[in-house]
């Protein structure tokens, strides 16, 4: 009799291609990337001690051609991944494939390049195309580094909840808050009027990116009221015990959603760098080029 096979091995199988699934696009196929790009930095290194060259080495020398040709044919390759993102295709070149390659083999940049000037670095657009290349590579790498750790914060930060959603929060408060400080003097009253009068999104990129708001009119508006009454008779039904309640929730709110915007801010800043740098670099590597084969 026919043995029924079992779904065990099926299991184990969907349980393996599920994580290749979710394989990180920094361990790709094992880490097929990193491997290349090390053994491409080994083989650099080994031939740069084993060529002589004379009178040392330089980026004008037949190594430094070799060497200078490599990397600006890489930096080419490395600026596609742009329109690379356009096409969704899985496989050996799917698009975590390529970002895996785009990360390592822009790395490995780190010592080409190098080791293509020789180390002779001066006032001059060569050590410019080289100093362009490295800032690339570290803007680069703080962005790995944005993605691999912040998604998790923002998440965690908004706690199921949308920007969206705390936006429509903060409005609800306000609304709250214009309704609560209508029994109010004058005076505590222009205190909650300037905290609804506030952009809550207001201050530059280095306040958002540092997350500090010293004009915050809410947090100053709550201690000047606190202040006010610290010796002032408690009544049985004090309208300030429910705007002071209010202004403690606008507050935590304001708390939530400028982390929101600080970790979106870390996440998107070293686009503004990679980016145009890349550009300024691809400019530079062109007189760099258009030097060595026209004007040396």
């Amino acid at each position: 009799m026919a043995s029924v096979a079992s779904p065990e091995p099926r299991k184990k199988a969907g349980g393996r291609q599920r994580t290749r699934n979710h394989e990180g696009f920094l361990r790709h196929s094992n880490f097929r990337w990193l491997k290349i790009a090390l053994i491409l930095c080994i083989a650099c290194l080994v031939s740069y001690f084993l060529i002589d060259v004379e009178p040392r080495h330089n980026g004008g020398s037949w190594y430094g051609y070799t060497l200078g040709t490599i990397g600006a044919l890489l930096i080419l390759w490395l600026t596609m991944l742009g329109m690379r993102k356009r096409a969704m295709t899985p496989g050996g070149w799917s698009l975590k494939a390529w970002t895996s390659a785009h990360v390592y083999l822009g790395l490995s940049l780190i010592v080409i390049g190098t080791l293509h000037t020789g180390f002779q670095l001066g006032w001059n657009v060569h050590t410019l195309a080289w100093a362009l290349m490295m800032i690339v590579i570290i803007s680069g790498i703080y962005g790995i580094y944005a993605y691999a750790t912040l998604p998790q914060g923002l998440s965690a930060n908004r706690d199921e909840m949308t920007e969206t959603q705390m936006i429509d929060s903060l409005r609800s408060l306000d609304r709250q808050l214009h309704d609560a400080a209508q029994p109010l003097v004058p005076e505590q009253a222009a205190l909650v009027q300037s905290s609804l009068e506030q952009d809550p999104f207001a201050g530059h990129l280095l306040q958002r990116i540092g997350n500090r708001y010293p004009g915050c009119s809410t947090r100053n508006a709550q201690a000047e009221l606190r202040r006010s009454r610290a010796y002032q008779p408690r009544l049985g039904d004090d309208p300030l015990d429910k705007v002071d309640s209010l202004l403690a929730k606008k507050e935590a709110t304001l708390g939530r959603l400028r982390k929101h915007l600080q970790i979106k801010s870390m996440l998107q800043i070293w686009l503004f760098i990679h980016v145009p740098m890349t550009f300024a670099l691809l400019a530079a590597l062109s007189a760099h080029i258009v030097s060595v084969f026209f004007y040396w």
